[in-house]
């Protein structure tokens, strides 16, 4: 075992561990709205609850780097990775009031297939937060969400050309294009937050 040359506080990877989850959370109640047997304005309630609690874990990282003399990594990349983590959950916040908002009735079925990689991403970025703290077995995170976001940018485009198929009436395409964009944003945001884990583990490795 090495010598650690100054001590940590570990709490901050229970703080990220808890923001991951909370990214969980929020991926299922995205899956829950796309039902058509969902009560949409019941789920959207839970999630800007979901998201009000991850804005809390947030400000808890925040308050603590603040506060604390050392880190147990640079205090830049612990703000990042914090910041990137609740950007996640704000864009699937955003998808799901979009879905409440425009009343959107029908949803194509390409819908569940990008939920389906944010669930993906969700649990794999949870279940790499607690490796932080021995920054070992961390590649296989980054190169997994980078291949999960090629598949989310290809099921993009896929959606994208049905949208525009003729199939919908002009307003649907309007209402379901700013939804699609938001998920692709999420997608976006999670593979954000794996390249600021590359570039921690690169740091402290």
């Amino acid at each position: 075992m090495g010598l650690r040359l100054r001590p940590v506080d570990t709490s901050f990877y229970d703080l990220f561990t808890k923001s991951a989850q909370h990214l969980v959370a929020g991926a299922e109640l995205l899956a829950e709205m796309l039902s058509d047997s969902s009560d949409k304005a019941d789920v959207a309630e839970r999630m800007r609850a979901a998201e009000h609690a991850a804005d809390d874990t947030t400000h808890e990282i925040v308050k603590k780097v603040n506060s604390v003399f050392v880190t147990p990594f640079d205090r830049e990349d612990i703000y990042a990775l914090g910041s990137g983590l609740d950007d996640v959950m704000d864009m699937m916040d955003e998808a799901v009031d979009l879905i409440l908002l425009y009343e959107v009735k029908t949803l194509p079925p390409e819908l569940s297939e990008q939920v389906e990689v944010l669930q993906r991403c969700a649990e794999l970025t949870a279940a790499a937060m607690p490796r932080l703290q021995s920054m070992q077995s961390l590649d296989d995170y980054w190169i997994e969400i980078n291949r999960l976001e090629n598949t989310g940018d290809r099921n993009h485009r896929r959606t994208l050309a049905k949208l525009f198929s003729g199939e919908f009436k002009t307003i649907e395409v309007l209402k379901l294009k700013d939804i699609v964009e938001s998920l692709e944003g999420a997608i976006d945001a999670f593979e954000k937050v794996a390249n600021i884990v590359e570039q921690i583990a690169v740091k402290e490795g």
